[in-house]
């Protein structure tokens, strides 16, 4: 029987939403299924969004601690997310409908991504289309994004199909030690910075081959995701500026110590001639098989 929209959204959401961590741990998900859930609940905040202002229709899946790149630097939380989208004239009585075409989610569970294209219209104004990378925490009211990037997107053919997963590839035990726990966070901000590091030394484009996995995606300049370390490698190799630098501002990872997010700033490492970028934001997703194997990033 196929529920009513109202009723299949409340159906989305609340599958999302762990009861109790006995429950969680009771039902012992498969990833595959988590991953699921989590697409699931990226939908039900975009068939919520479909009707509300722009602005609207994104805050309820965001929370306090949701990061969000912005003109001039990150910016945290509801209120600070809200004012930088109603700074940009453009999305002044605009709406925005999105579907997530890919996910991922940590040993534990209780971390992921999505990434998807988003539309954007607005009366009187030229439709505008995106991407999207969404980092999300399974938080008591169920899944929230932690970290949100979004991107221009050019016109051209896409497939809103969905993606393989990307799935952690052995059973880990969740830390609890908070020693063990901020080890972890160091380990994923030595990496970002030894990949900035390397970038120097060989080349950017062979460094994001190095430091990427083979299912990876990112943003890409054309229409739709570049996918796997190699053809990302081949177009960030295109980059034309002077030599860039990076390091993370923050880091937040899985309890598993397998997944984790990185966001800070590109930064020239000498001034840029006219029309070369100056650098900006990023956030980059990472996984690996355990926490005594080598950081890859797996989405950005």
């Amino acid at each position: 029987m196929k529920l009513p929209a109202s009723l299949a959204i409340f159906a989305a959401l609340a599958a999302a939403v762990p009861a109790s961590p006995a429950v969680a741990m009771h039902h012992q998900q498969s990833p595959a299924a988590i991953v699921d859930g989590l697409i699931a609940a990226d939908k039900a905040f975009a068939a919520a969004a479909a009707d509300k202002p722009l602005i609207d229709g994104l805050l309820p899946m965001f929370d306090s601690e949701t990061v969000m790149p912005a003109p001039g630097g990150f910016v945290k939380g509801p209120e600070a997310i809200s004012a930088a989208l109603a700074s940009n004239p453009a999305n002044a009585g605009a709406k925005a409908s999105w579907t997530p075409v890919r996910g991922g989610v940590s040993a534990d569970g209780q971390h992921g991504f999505t990434i998807g294209f988003m539309d954007i219209t607005a009366e009187g104004k030229p439709d505008r289309k995106a991407k999207y990378v969404a980092y999300w925490i399974k938080r008591p009211t169920g899944w929230r994004v932690a970290v949100y990037k979004r991107a221009p997107r050019i016109d051209g053919e896409i497939s809103r199909d969905l993606m393989p997963p990307s799935l952690p590839e052995t059973t880990l035990k969740p830390a609890t030690d908070p020693a063990t726990l901020a080890a972890y966070k160091v380990s994923l901000d030595k990496a970002e910075r030894d990949f900035s590091d390397l970038s120097q030394k060989i080349g950017l484009g062979p460094a994001f081959v190095q430091n990427g996995r083979a299912d990876a995606t990112n943003l890409g300049a054309g229409p739709g995701f570049t996918v796997g370390n190699d053809k990302i490698g081949e177009d960030v190799a295109k980059f034309h500026g002077p030599p860039i630098q990076w390091g993370p501002e923050d880091v937040i990872v899985s309890s598993t110590g397998d997944f984790g997010i990185t966001w800070g700033f590109i930064t020239p490492l000498k001034a840029p001639e006219n029309g070369q970028p100056a650098g900006g934001p990023y956030t980059t997703i990472w996984r690996r098989a355990a926490p005594d194997q080598p950081w890859r990033y797996v989405a950005e």
